[in-house]
């Protein structure tokens, strides 16, 4: 066999991973790019019974020696976030990685209540505060709490997870349906837009604020995530995307391994897009 040179680069073994909104389908897929690469997931996410699911669902897969650790935990509480890096510094020792993930997904397939028949000017600013609690200041937050421990060790790396609507606009024809008077049509609302365009800021700030303290800050652009949207809806928006297709959920993994581990450590205050190309028209 070869001697391998590169791809050992790839492995991140004992590193301490923490996944904010761990429970859903996006925190699955970093859940298995951490356990993949030999890493401890740590979930953290408000609901308990998605982290448990997806616990599940990668032990299941990659074996019962698999080691994740669930913390149910507001991101928007600073005293929370305390007790979790207590927790994981008396058992582990180190933080290693930290992937902002959390945020306030308006979904087409998900009944979300900030995904309705809203206005721009009627968008209720309750909403716009949640919103941007959870997305932005929370992971404001957990770059103040964890991010400390990194500086202290010398070394570490965050990710904060956009989107393309963190680079474009919405394109509000692709939620529209024939038939609907105007103020009952739905929206993506501004709130999602503001967060995934601030966390490009925040990563941005970030990068040059730790540059010499050995952690890199980089974010992640997945977009058109298929999870079981209509089927009219799927082929408005692969109309708008060069490859045709919303994205299938395993097509980031490999991304999230390289961006948090050894391979890529030339690389901060960095955006990585993975579009279909949508964001080339």
């Amino acid at each position: 066999m070869a001697k391998k040179i590169y791809t050992e680069r790839f492995e991140i073994p004992g590193k301490v991973c923490i996944v904010t909104g761990g429970g859903g389908l996006i925190g699955m897929k970093h859940c298995e790019a951490i356990v993949e690469g030999g890493g401890v997931a740590v979930l953290l996410d408000i609901v308990p019974e998605g982290m448990e699911r997806v616990k599940k669902s990668v032990t299941e897969e990659y074996g019962e020696d698999t080691r994740i650790e669930c913390f149910v935990t507001d991101i928007t509480k600073r005293e929370a976030l305390e007790k979790v890096r207590d927790s994981l510094l008396e058992k582990y020792g180190h933080i290693d990685v930290l992937i902002n993930n959390a945020a306030n997904n308006p979904k087409v397939e998900g009944g979300s209540k900030n995904l309705g028949a809203m206005r721009f000017h009627n968008f209720p600013v309750e909403l716009w505060d949640q919103d941007i609690a959870v997305g932005l200041t929370g992971a404001m937050l957990c770059a103040q709490v964890f991010g400390e421990v990194m500086e202290k060790q010398k070394s570490g790396v965050i990710l904060n997870i956009s989107s393309d609507y963190g680079l474009i606009a919405p394109d509000q024809r692709i939620y529209r349906k024939e038939g609907l008077p105007e103020e009952e049509q739905t929206i993506k609302p501004v709130s999602y837009s503001v967060v995934k365009h601030g966390l490009i800021g925040l990563t941005k700030y970030l990068a040059v604020y730790w540059a010499e303290k050995g952690i890199r800050v980089n974010t992640l652009c997945p977009a058109s995530l298929e999870n079981g949207q209509d089927p009219a809806f799927q082929e408005k928006i692969g109309k708008l995307i060069p490859l045709g297709r919303m994205s299938r959920p395993d097509e980031y993994v490999c991304t999230i391994l390289y961006m948090i581990s050894d391979a890529a450590t030339y690389m901060t205050g960095a955006t990585v897009v993975l579009d279909g190309g949508r964001t080339v028209w």
